[in-house]
Parts: structure tokens; sequence; C-alpha cells
């Protein structure tokens, strides 16, 4: 075998470890499924990754030349470029990841990290000012408390486009929104107006425990919210519509 065969196919190895490596921090810890699709970000991952790994080996195959005077130069430069770019991108993905799924009104809100509104971070609760490295989170939205917040809360919504889901300062513990979750809940069989019935049906014989459930509105795709009412917690998010 060739120094010039044997470096391409080192490079691919190692570039393709790297990418198993990144593709599980991605889709298994930031976009737990089905987040990824929820967020819309797996097309758009998946193609920055393909490309990084494979043009990186092929552009090292493209120079590698035995006896060449500049090959290390070249092949580092190569090297650099392909770390740069996989840095950049993982970087880009990490700050769009989501954060906290908030319970805001009568459904679940999914918040990127990168719309979250720190402005008064410090007035939130100790455990809502940093984001978890471990996935997103569970919490509920305060819902205000006077004519006057509630009033401020329609007109920065409203005008300012920034949903309360968004303000970490206003977030409390899931439990605390149970009342107002459980008078929420819709029935399962409404999922049928929304979703094809054997889809519907397939999904549900996974979750058992499921006799309710919620929406979740995301950046790209609504999704679903399975809720056993008598524990009143949250079972699964689901692949399905929960509108048209």
């Amino acid at each position: 075998m060739s120094k010039r065969l044997k470096f391409f196919l080192i490079h691919l190895s190692l570039s393709f470890l790297i990418a198993l490596l990144v593709i599980g921090l991605v889709f298994f810890i930031w976009y737990p499924s089905p987040l990824a699709t929820a967020v819309g970000v797996t097309h758009i991952f998946l193609m920055l990754l393909v490309i990084d790994v494979i043009l990186g080996p092929f552009l090292g195959l493209l120079v590698y030349k035995e006896g060449k005077k500049t090959l290390k130069f070249d092949l580092s430069v190569i090297i650099l470029i392909q770390i740069a770019a996989l840095c950049y991108g993982v970087f880009s993905i990490e700050q769009g990841r989501p954060a906290w799924l908030v319970y805001n009104v009568d459904r679940f809100e999914l918040v990127r990290k990168n719309d979250l509104i720190l402005e008064n971070i410090h007035q939130a609760q100790p455990q809502f000012q940093l984001v978890s490295w471990t996935g997103p989170q569970f919490a509920a939205v305060k819902l205000a408390v006077s004519p006057q917040q509630r009033q401020n809360d329609m007109f920065t919504e409203a005008l300012g486009g920034i949903s309360l889901a968004q303000q970490p300062e206003r977030y409390v513990e899931l439990p605390q929104a149970k009342n107002q979750i459980l008078q929420r809940a819709l029935p399962l069989v409404e999922l049928q107006q929304y979703n094809p019935k054997t889809d519907v049906e397939k999904t549900l014989a996974k979750y058992p425990n499921a006799d309710a459930w919620v929406p979740l509105k995301a950046t790209a795709v609504d999704m679903v919210v399975l809720l056993n009412k008598e524990k009143a917690e949250v079972i699964k998010i689901v692949d399905l519509r929960p509108w048209y």
C-alpha cells in the first residue's frame, strides 16, 4: 500500500470516528428524538458533516505527493481547515439546540438556546439561570398575577414578538403548573383529527401509560406531548401533529 493511500485511509477513518462522536452528541444529547425534526436541524447538520468529513480526506488525497517539499504544510492546512469548519458547525448547532420545553397557558413551547432573552437572567431562579449540557429540560411559565402584568405580557408578545417562554425569569418548576396542564390536556382520540389513524395507534401503542396530550410549539415542526393525567407527568414527545 502506498503512503498516499495509507494516509488517505487513516485520515478518512479518523474523520468518520470524529463524525460518529459528534452525531452521538447532537442527536442523543442536544437534540434527542424527535426534537431534531421539530427544530429542523437534521438535514443541515448531516450535510455539513458529510461535506466536512469527506472533503477533507479527499483534498488530502489530491495534494499528497511523496517527496513534495510543502507536503506537510499543505496537509496541515487542510486538516486545520477541516477542524475549524467542524468546530464552527458544532458551535452553531450548539447555539441553536433546544434549551427548555416550557409549558405556557395551554401548550409546551420549545425554546432554543439562542432564543432565550437573558436581560433579566439574574432574576431567574438558580436552576433556570443555566442551560443544561445534558439536553433540554422542562419548566413552566408563571402566569401574571395582576391585570397590569397581564396587559404588559400581552403587549410584549403581540408587539415585540417575545413569548414568556423565552424569559427564564418567569420560569417555575413544571409541577407548579399541574392543575393548569390537567385542565388543558386533550383526549387522545382528538389526535386522529390531525393524523392518520394508523399513525396514532402505532405511536400510542408504545406508550400505554399516556392518556392525554397537549401541543408542542416548535420552530420547524409542531409536535405532541403525551401525558399521564393521573400522575400529571410527561410521558413522551412524539412526532404527531397537534393541529392542521
